[in-house]
């Protein structure tokens, strides 16, 4: 796990862009990785780790209750398993509904918590992918926003599988414009607000055009074994 080496390309990126690594994260997406991998990535300074599915991370949270990381749900939440999702990741990247924003709201006020969450949107129109359409996150913003247990950070989007480079920049900074717009409207700065965007094959693109969040799994831990 060469993490200096990310860390130097990220720094490469933020610097075209001109902005600060400082201000990208790394999350280290341990999906289908045992939790030895979660401990390692600690060890060598990765304190963010994602994971897709809900099941799956409470079984590595229960394996190390005490560990020094803050877990993110980076995959689809289905409703079944909100309650469950609920206070046991710092951040849900995968708002995509309304429903889903008061099933949220319903369990979170149920635990007495305040749960962080980012809205995902389906910037490719992919109607085999999840989340909002851009034109449809305003209102699932503002809905979101009125939910005394809910806190939007920020916006989420998966770049289309394809190698036009051209197509990966419109993704993410479509999705940075977006979010500058809804920040706006909830009177806050856009640079208060999260643009989690970039995965192992294209996270250069998008520290350079403004994420804050970088989801990495294969440039850290390898292809999994089937």
């Amino acid at each position: 796990m060469d993490v200096q080496a990310v860390r130097a390309r990220i720094a490469e990126a933020a610097a075209r862009g001109g902005r600060s690594a400082a201000t990208v994260t790394i999350v280290a997406v341990t999906k289908g990785w045992p939790v030895e991998r979660v401990r390692e990535a600690a060890a060598a300074g990765l304190a963010e780790i994602g994971e897709s599915r809900v099941q799956e991370a409470l079984a590595k949270q229960a394996a190390w209750p005490d560990g020094p990381v803050h877990w993110h749900l980076v995959g689809h939440l289905q409703s079944n398993k909100v309650r469950s999702a609920v206070g046991r990741f710092a951040l849900i990247h995968s708002l995509d509904s309304i429903r889903l924003a008061d099933a949220l709201e319903q369990a979170a006020a149920a635990a007495g918590l305040v749960q962080d969450v980012l809205v995902e949107v389906n910037a490719a129109r992919d109607p085999h992918k999840t989340g909002v359409l851009p034109e449809h996150a305003g209102r699932l913003v503002a809905h979101a926003w009125t939910l005394p247990h809910l806190k939007v950070r920020g916006l989420m989007v998966m770049a289309p599988l394809t190698d036009d480079e051209a197509v990966i920049r419109g993704t993410f900074s479509g999705l940075r414009e977006l979010r500058d717009r809804l920040a706006t409207t909830c009177r806050l700065p856009p640079a208060s607000w999260h643009l989690s965007m970039g995965m192992s094959n294209d996270f250069e693109i998008a520290v350079e055009e403004g994420a804050t969040l970088v989801r990495l799994g294969t440039i850290l831990f390898g292809e999994r074994k089937p």
